[in-house]
């Protein structure tokens, strides 16, 4: 301990000595340890978090797909079922006494209108739960209590519980309101209770739910005749607690039979030649400590992705390090030869160099925790920046911590090795002899190897850099269709405020003709759902003339309802017919306008206007007839090919429907969610205007959300637009260290050559020979790096090549562009030594030994 003491003690000595040095490699080490730690703290906050419930490791889901939200018939090709109906969820239920309990949870979750007395109505998240749904989880409450199943019942009174987080932020901590009155979409809740403080539901997001209500609450909030009732309308997530000693596989193969049995009851998976597809048809158990891993799903590739560049980053900073070590090492060579002449032992050198050099990387390490604090938390704002009270924690943890003391340990091993290998086979003679007189560069060979490393690493990053920004360029400004200028998005909830659908027509025309009137205003256009807001709805199409669709038909297609003169509004021209207008009624036929995609897919060939088509729920094909034909646009994820859409108007309410479910989901259409608003001019405070606007209409009508459409659309790429943000700062890092590396090793080489230099000047060679003599070392390096980083480049680039929009893996002049830079950095950093190389006089570098 006592040597060990010594060890730190001369090696704080050491780089006291030295303040650039240590400054340097700090910041460099603090760069590379600080963007791993970052990185490594949203991998832990993502995707290694449990769920803040008792005994998560025996919680299990039915399925393991993010099949969000509302589906019909089989949702997957390969018969893997991950979505399930209110009555299907029971049967499973019943069928399964291997799980302790079995809770259901709504897919997708909603934003509700929420007032407490006479105070403004707030746009809350909402989620509809079973009445064991908290038991499940072993979740109990912070107050009140939590809901159970006897809530879960068409009798019992309507009851809510609130998250902690909301209770705070939204309600003021307020503790009178549990067994008070809230009203949600206009109807009269019960307040039962506040959850714990931290527990955020069933999955990761960056909205969680602010409350809870159970599944049997559904009709009264959202219409007597809905997807509860709807038996084939598949909208639930089951998770449930597995009885210890239970064995997962043949609970799996026994679940999978009971779905099967349960297809065999339905008339929808059966008719139309289904009855083939319920063999395949099975259920895949997940484990959920995680919860639903829609969001860990998501972000799965990129994370992993960053991690790793973080990593190759780190790798360089290592290399760069590495490189001063050794540098320092060949200076200190006299010292180190007196001191080995003078008794010291090898192990006794080695051990102290080691010293200085883990010494230096923790305190990088610690410098790289500020780092990674900071980088997390702006990681986390710019992906995900309208979140509201987001359960993903980014300060280092303990385990971020262990992690960066780890990478820490691990980095001044690694950059320490080769000093001290070298000072380990230091013969002390031949350097008191004066061996820096040698022209022999051998001593410089690690050096060297490291700066080819270190280029081909960059060339790696640089590549991935580029991929990104052209794959980010390519998804801001491909055509989605649309025209955003001067045009705002409003949503609003008119359920909420209390409206049913007899009163809805009244209130779009009131709409319509006073944000008319606003002066500016040039269009008002209604929607059940926005472009790129990230909603659709779809049905399996039936052309006229055409039966009932099989199990493989390709009838897919999404829908929107809109209101008239909406595509003139959002600036898509139609090709053909016309797009609605007021004549389109409630007591006028049954119309819709469709797109080109549409048209391709179901009347190829033909004149689409007047012909008629239906969807499999209607029991005929000729309920709505084609008007126009609009020009394609992208409607609702921008990274998809164009789909088949259909539009109808907010004024025609299909009546003709069987089924409750799909009355119900007709009623739900009805309510538009979006007005767009297109202006002449540029806007100054677009927000207060639409308020007053709308307030003047009913003050009970509330503003969800207002952004222009261009910030709606730059909304999808966030992550997409952070990901390539950080690619290209690891490039341009990794550009910058490399750089910073090769000109380290042409200095050192000068300064080892002084002598050799002098005499071949004094023989004769001139400055511009010395520049060629240096440059063509670092052509050498810098060959070497490219050769072993283009097919690294060329691997990293397929591996890239999910995350890529309108790439290819291989792009010639992302590679190209890539190699060019680096390799001009490089002659740039080896020009500045070898030009002062050239400045040697030939009698001062003869007197230099």
């Amino acid at each position: 301990m006592n040597r060990l003491a010594q060890d730190i003690r001369y090696a704080l000595r050491q780089l006291r000595k030295s303040p650039a040095f240590t400054l340097t490699a700090v910041i460099t080490l603090a760069l590379g340890i600080g963007a791993n730690a970052a990185i490594f703290t949203l991998v832990q906050g993502i995707l290694l978090t449990s769920l803040p419930v008792s005994d998560p490791k025996q919680l299990y889901r039915i399925g393991d797909r993010d099949e969000c939200c509302v589906e019909g018939g089989y949702p997957s090709d390969d018969g893997d079922f991950s979505i399930f109906s209110y009555d299907l969820y029971l049967h499973l239920k019943s069928a399964s006494p291997e799980f302790e309990q079995l809770a259901a949870m709504q897919a997708g979750l909603n934003t509700f209108t929420v007032r407490r007395g006479n105070a403004t109505a707030k746009a809350l998240r909402g989620e509809y739960v079973s009445g064991n749904y908290f038991t499940t989880f072993g979740i109990g409450p912070f107050m009140g209590r939590m809901l159970s199943e006897s809530d879960d019942t068409p009798a019992a009174a309507p009851a809510a519980v609130l998250s902690y987080e909301a209770w705070q932020g939204e309600f003021a901590g307020d503790p009178s309101i549990v067994g008070g009155p809230v009203m949600i979409q206009a109807h009269p809740f019960t307040v039962i209770g506040v959850a714990p403080q931290g527990f955020y539901g069933d999955r990761l997001t960056d909205d969680p739910p602010a409350f809870w209500m159970t599944l049997a609450n559904e009709p009264l909030v959202a219409g007597p005749s809905t997807i509860l009732h709807h038996s084939d309308s598949n909208w639930l997530y089951p998770i449930g607690r597995v009885r210890p000693g239970t064995n997962i596989g043949s609970l799996q193969a026994k679940l999978s039979g009971a779905l099967r049995q349960w297809f065999m009851t339905r008339p929808m998976y059966t008719d139309n030649g289904g009855a083939a597809e319920i063999p395949k048809q099975h259920v895949t158990l997940s484990r959920a400590g995680g919860g639903i891993q829609s969001m860990q799903q998501n972000a799965k590739t990129k994370l992993l992705m960053l991690m790793i560049l973080a990593s190759v980053v780190l790798l360089i900073a290592c290399a760069n390090i590495a490189n001063l070590m050794l540098a320092r090492s060949t200076a200190r060579r006299t010292e180190v030869s007196i001191r080995m002449a003078l008794g010291a032992s090898r192990t006794r050198l080695v051990r102290q160099i080691f010293t200085e050099s883990v010494l230096l990387s923790c305190i990088g390490g610690l410098a790289g925790l500020a780092v990674a604090y900071a980088g997390a938390h702006v990681i986390l704002g710019l992906a995900f920046p309208d979140a509201k009270n987001m359960p993903i924690q980014a300060s280092p943890s303990l385990q971020v911590l262990g992690f960066a003391f780890l990478v820490s340990l691990l980095t001044g091993i690694l950059f320490g090795t080769a000093p001290a290998w070298l000072s380990s086979h230091a013969e002390p003679a031949e350097a008191l002899r004066g061996s820096n007189r040698s022209t022999s560069d051998r001593s410089s060979l690690p050096q060297k190897a490291l700066v080819i490393f270190q280029a081909a690493l960059s060339l790696v990053l640089l590549v991935g850099a580029v991929l990104m920004t052209k794959s980010l360029n390519n998804l801001e400004h491909q055509d989605f269709g649309i025209s955003t200028t001067n045009r705002y998005v409003l949503h609003l909830d008119i359920a909420g405020a209390g409206y049913t659908v007899d009163r809805v027509q009244p209130l779009y025309r009131q709409i319509e003709s006073r944000f008319a009137a606003v002066p500016g205003v040039t269009g008002v256009g209604l929607a059940l759902y926005s472009p790129l807001e990230g909603n659709n709805w779809g049905e399996c199409v039936i052309q006229q003339g055409y039966g009932a669709p099989g199990p493989n038909s390709k009838c897919g297609s999404t829908w929107d309802r809109v209101g008239a003169h909406y595509m003139n509004t959002i600036g898509v021209p139609m090709v053909r017919g016309r797009e609605f207008t007021e004549q389109d009624t409630a007591t006028s036929p049954q119309v819709a306008i469709v797109n080109e995609t549409f048209v391709k897919r179901f009347f190829p060939n033909q004149d689409p206007v007047g012909k008629h088509f239906g969807i499999d729920m209607v029991p005929y094909s000729s309920a709505f007839e084609i008007v126009g034909v609009f020009k394609d646009f992208k409607l609702n994820n921008p990274r998809e090919n164009l789909r088949p859409v259909y539009l109808r108007p907010m004024t025609q309410q299909f009546m003709g429907y069987k089924e409750d479910g799909m009355i119900g989901g007709e009623v739900q259409s009805m309510f538009a969610n979006s007005i767009l608003l297109r202006f002449d001019r540029p806007q100054q405070d677009v927000e207060t205007l639409a308020r007053r606007t709308l307030s003047s209409i009913d003050p009970n009508l509330t503003v969800e959300d207002l952004r222009s459409l261009d910030a709606q659309v730059a909304g999808n790429f966030n992550q997409d637009r952070l990901t390539a943000r950080l690619t290209t700062l690891f490039g341009v890092l990794a550009l910058i260290l490399a750089s910073v590396g090769l000109y380290g090793v042409t200095t050192y080489f000068v300064a080892r050559r002084t002598s050799e230099i002098g005499i071949r000047m004094a023989l004769g060679s001139t400055r511009k020979g010395v520049v060629k003599l240096v440059l063509r070392g670092v052509i050498f390096q810098i060959g070497l790096g490219l050769a072993l980083g283009i097919p690294c480049a060329l691997i990293a680039g397929h591996l890239m090549a999910s995350e890529l929009y309108g790439v290819g893996a291989y792009d010639p002049m992302a590679l190209t562009g890539a190699t060019l830079v680096l390799a001009l950095c490089a002659v740039a950093a080896g020009f500045i030594p070898a030009r002062r190389a050239s400045t040697i006089e030939p009698m001062k570098a003869l007197r230099t030994e």
